[in-house]
């Protein structure tokens, strides 16, 4: 099969590493902005806040969040904006875009376990399930999750039990390659699709994603496998395909580019490319923590503080995960 094809089946199988809920931060094989602070959430519910109050975004709308894990992200942004205005947990809905039964099931719990039976949550199967005059949908780390074709000198990558070899690449792909004048590396499958699901599911809408990765292609592989904070690169020679299928999660760079240019193909417009560290910092992120300082101790406060240097960090999370912002 196309690798596309066993990525897919990795992650999303019958028996695929995202078939049933997976432990993120110190417990799991990686940690995310959302396991490092809740204060994450908060920034960006920060600046939802402001489109609201600034009349860019319908209060009687809905706040969305693609791929949510355990519900963190979503929790930690409605817990914000109960505290910003405690009338708009009446008027929004709130939903997550989760398509695992067992997945659902472990979210359905925690946001019971933050707020009782105050918030409602839709699950959506797919972003195409999502009808609304309005939403503000927020992701974290989705688009390196999406499957990807290998290309390496007009070849793209099959696997045969658990073995890469490599066959001509079809012309379209090439074409694309070409286009963008990548010679060696990922290219993403579905960026396209769930763009023009959004478009066409959502009559306005602000969409909000993080990630790892650049706008332009590196002429490289970072395709990668994740096992208990250890990064294997795919190609090396120590890992071995069938233990680790399934089992541990595959990841890549993304090329912001290409995701740029699937979502204004479908009609969005680019309101901002930026750094995380940027990108938080203008949502109020350190605004945020100064109120905290306020009303907590000194050891919670440099908890926090502490926790908030490696979202900001140039050397840490700060520079290497990017923010985007399209609008509909």
């Amino acid at each position: 099969m196309r690798f596309s094809a066993y990525m897919d089946e990795w992650l999303y199988g019958e028996d695929g590493y995202y078939k049933t809920f997976k432990a993120i931060g110190k417990s799991g094989d990686f940690y995310t902005a959302v396991s490092t602070s809740r204060f994450f959430g908060a920034s960006i519910a920060n600046h939802f806040y402001k489109l609201l109050s600034e009349g860019k975004a319908d209060r009687n709308g809905w706040l969305i969040e693609v791929g949510a894990h355990q519900g963190y992200l979503l929790c930690d942004m409605i817990q914000w904006l109960y505290t910003c205005d405690p009338t708009l947990i009446e008027t929004l809905k709130f939903g997550i875009v989760e398509r695992q039964p067992e997945v659902q099931k472990a979210q359905l719990e925690y946001i019971k376990e933050r707020f009782g039976e105050d918030i409602k949550i839709t699950h959506f199967d797919d972003i195409d399930d999502v009808k609304a005059e309005y939403a503000f949908v927020v992701a974290n780390e989705i688009f390196d999750a999406f499957p990807c074709e290998l290309l390496k000198d007009g070849k793209i990558a099959v696997v045969d039990d658990h073995t890469i070899s490599w066959e001509e690449a079809p012309a379209n792909l090439l074409q694309w390659a070409q286009k963008h004048y990548l010679k060696q590396g990922e290219v993403a499958v579905g960026y396209e699709a769930f763009a023009k699901a959004m478009a066409a599911g959502i009559g306005k809408c602000d969409f909000v994603s993080f990630d790892y990765g650049e706008k332009y292609v590196r002429n490289d592989f970072s395709i990668r496998v994740y096992r208990k904070h250890e990064t294997f690169p795919l190609f090396d020679e120590e890992l071995k395909l069938a233990d680790a299928y399934q089992k541990d999660d595959i990841t890549y760079d993304v090329n912001f580019g290409h995701v740029i240019e699937s979502f204004e193909a479908a009609g969005f417009a680019e309101e901002a490319y930026e750094t995380q560290a940027r990108a938080l910092i203008r949502f109020g992120l350190i605004d945020i923590l100064e109120m905290y300082s306020k009303q907590a101790d000194k050891v919670a406060y440099v908890r926090e503080a502490d926790k908030i240097k490696t979202l900001i960090a140039p050397t840490m999370m700060g520079d290497r995960f990017k923010m985007v912002h399209f609008r509909k």
